[in-house]
Formats: structure tokens, sequence, C-alpha cells
């Protein structure tokens, strides 16, 4: 398999190749011509429903491997190797989100231009398993919280890495009619995947070697029955023009705003609203042990109560979500809903100070996030850019939305939990996270043009 990126002799214009969206920053070299079908690109006819399947169930697995180190296992390793030091959780996420923010427009741009016989996004999917396996291990013998932030950075770039190359299979082949089924689908997944993960390692709380490994070990199973069955067109003949210069793969990390209004105001309201997720989700462990006065490895019992119950809401939101909106046609007002329903589950959880009003704020959370994402996400598909050319690119930079918050929203967090006299103030948190959530969904509401 091969991938351009030599130098070459003159960029040329971009009509000798195919007209590039004006404006494009990203690929003064574009690609000839858009792929034929048979090659991986292009949007090609229905996906049926075992290749959906299968995709749902890798978009679990990976969901897993991903998420419970970050909701539960790196906190309890943390209160391990530094007891009482909450902030440094956020420190440690931080990092790797950062590592992510460099590497996955890396990925998504070389993936596009990837030619070799087992497709553009396969060999990618396979590196990214590869990374979270290793990762395991790491986590779960660090000695420091030097080492487990190296683990952890490890696990999130091999993790996104694989979850990401799913996500550019989606954008290559599903047609406009099924992107919010499909999303409705892998959102529910994502809801339910940690929830799922949580409880079965709640079951070996005491064992922080399968608290990590069981997570990967299902996310490996489940990510390669979807690489082994699910077919990712020979990209052999894909024929490239120009090869991409090192001044225009800097360059595709970003985007002019001017060219894609619609792309860069749904980019814009995902970053805020996911800037107050983050804001909660990396200190939920510790959240829940102030305010039930619970040890943090005990914590795990009380999530996995909480979390079970939410799958319900998640599913509703997410496949509800997804399916109205497809059906409808309109999909802002249910990212608006969804924005409101998670503001509203984070008002509800900063004044919480029992279990049945933690529930009912984790309730109403599930059903925001899960209904907002969804639709976000096949928003995203309706309005990304130069979808045959530049797919894995832009779907690169959609994520920056998603990992951005993750570098700067957890080091914010530990700033505004510090506020005020005794317990961390989670109150200010949840309350500044209901802010955010609600301010990025109305902006995606009231900006988007080309959607309803």
């Amino acid at each position: 398999m091969t991938v351009d990126v030599d130098d070459p002799q003159g960029e040329g214009p971009a009509e000798a190749a195919g007209r590039v969206p004006e404006g494009n920053l990203a690929l003064p070299q574009p690609l000839a011509a858009p792929l034929p079908e048979s090659s991986g690109g292009g949007v090609a006819d229905d996906v049926p429903l075992r290749s959906i399947v299968l995709l749902v169930a890798a978009t679990f697995g990976a969901g897993m491997a991903m998420i419970v180190p970050m909701a539960y296992s790196l906190a309890v390793r943390l209160d391990q190797l530094a007891p009482g030091r909450t902030e440094a959780l956020g420190i440690v996420l931080a990092v790797g989100s950062a590592a992510t923010l460099v590497l996955a427009p890396l990925t998504g741009i070389l993936s596009d231009r990837l030619r070799s016989r087992w497709g553009r996004r396969r060999p990618f999917t396979v590196i990214g398993l590869l990374i979270g396996a290793v990762s395991v291990p790491v986590m779960a013998l660090a000695p420091n919280l030097s080492v487990l932030t190296i683990g952890w950075t490890l696990s999130t770039v091999g993790w996104g890495t694989a979850a990401a190359s799913l996500g550019n299979w989606q954008a290559d082949r599903l047609p406009p009619h099924q992107r919010g089924r499909v999303s409705g689908l892998t959102g529910v997944t994502m809801q339910v995947a940690p929830v799922v993960g949580i409880i079965l390692v709640g079951l070996f709380r005491d064992q922080v070697l399968v608290v990590f490994a069981l997570p990967a070990a299902i996310g490996v199973v489940l990510v390669i029955a979807f690489l082994a069955v699910v077919r990712d067109p020979d990209s052999m003949g894909m024929v490239i023009e120009r090869r991409l210069t090192v001044g225009g793969l800097l360059r595709s990390y970003g985007f002019d705003p001017r060219t894609a209004p619609d792309f860069a105001w749904n980019w814009l309201g995902r970053f805020i609203f996911f800037s107050g997720l983050t804001l909660t989700t990396s200190f939920t462990v510790f959240f829940v042990a102030q305010r039930l006065e619970l040890r943090v490895p005990d914590v795990a019992g009380v999530l996995a109560i909480v979390s079970a119950s939410s799958i319900v809401t998640a599913t509703v939101g997410s496949l509800g979500g997804g399916w109205l909106s497809d059906r409808v046609g309109r999909r802002k007002p249910f990212i608006l809903a969804g924005a409101v329903l998670f503001a509203a589950g984070c008002s509800v959880s900063a004044f919480a100070h029992d279990l049945p009003t933690l529930m009912v704020g984790t309730l109403l959370n599930s059903l925001g996030i899960a209904t907002f994402s969804a639709v976000a996400q096949a928003l995203l598909l309706d309005v990304l850019p130069d979808r045959e050319r530049e797919a894995g690119r832009y779907m690169a930079i959609a994520l920056f939305a998603q990992k951005i918050p993750g570098v700067f929203a957890p080091v914010l967090g530990g700033a505004v939990l510090a506020i005020g006299v005794g317990a961390e103030n989670f109150t200010a948190l949840y309350l500044l996270a209901a802010a955010l959530a609600f301010a990025g969904g109305l902006l995606i509401s009231l900006s988007v043009r080309s959607v309803r």
C-alpha cells in the first residue's frame, strides 16, 4: 500500500485535476476526480443490513474500549497512585486529547489518499487496534502518573484512530436517507457501550489489569469482526494527480469557513456543546463519590445502576432522534431539544445530594446527549464539504470539535472545582456545563442554513 506525501514539481492549477472548492486551504494538490464506487469513493447504494449491524457492533466495541478508561478506570488507578489529587485526572485526560488533535487530521488525510488492496480505511483501523491493545498493560501497570499519562495517550490515539476510520467508512458509503438512522444506531451504541463496560468492570473492580483489559478485548473482537466481513473496496487504482506536500499537509489541519459556512457553524456549535459535556464526564467518578460519600472504587456499583437506567433514554434519544429527523426531513429542532435536555440534566445534578436526584439528572443528560449527538452527526454528514475527495480530512476536522474540549475542559474543570472553600465545587461545574451545552445547540439551530 502507498500514500503519496512527496513534494511535487509544482502545484499547478486546480482545474487540471478537477475543480477544488474555492478557498480550500488544505489540499492545493487535489485528487484527479472522485473515486468510482468500486474504488471506495463517492456514495454507494443503500448499505445492506449486515454491514450496518457489524458497523454498530464495531462502534460499540471501540466506544467501550475508548470511554470506559476515561469514565472509570483511570480514576481508580489515579486514586491508587495519587490519592486526593482530583485535578491530576484533568491533566492526564488533557495530554491524551492533545495528542489526538495532532494525529487525527493526519490519519484522516492520509487515509483519503491511501492506495491499498485492502482499501483506504481498513489499514488505519488495524493500526488503531494495535496501538489501543498496547496501551492496556501500560495503564494497568503504571508505576506513576507519567507512565499512566503515556498509557492513556496511546489508548486515546489508538482507539480514536479506529473509531475515526469507522466514521470515515460511513461518510464514504452511506446515502443521505440512511444517515440519520445509522447515526442514531451508532449514537446509541456510544451511549450504551460505556454503561455495559462499567457494569462489567465493576465485577472486577479490585483487579486493575482486568478493569483495563476487558473493555479493550471486547473492542478488538468486535472491530475485527467488522473488518473481516465488511468490504472496503480496493483503492490501488485510485489516481492522484498531485502529490501532497508538507506545506499542504500542515494547511490541511484548517479550512476556510467562508467556503463551507454550514460546516463551520455546525463545528462551532458542537465545540461549545462538547466543552460543556467534557466538563462533567471528566470528573463523574469523583462527583458521585463526593455527593454520595463513597470511596472511589465503590462508585462502580452506583455508576452501573445509574448508567443502566439510562440505556432506555439513550436508546430513545439516539434512535428516536435519528429516525424522526430522517422521517420529517429536519435536523435542527432535534439538536436544540437535545441541548435543552442535557442542560436541564446538568442543572438537576448540580444540586443533587442523593441517589434518586442523581438518577433524574443522569437520565435527562443521557436523553439529551443521545438526541444531540445522533442528529448532529447526521447533520455533519449532510454538510460535509468535498465528500468524494476529502471525507476523511473533514471528518477529522469535525472531530476537533470534540477533541479540543478534551484538552482544555478538564483543566478548566479543575479550576472551577477549586472555586470557594472546602469540598470541590461541583455545583458551579455542572451549571457551567449546562450553559455551554445550551449555547452550542442554540448556535447550530440558528446558524446552519442549508439543512432544516
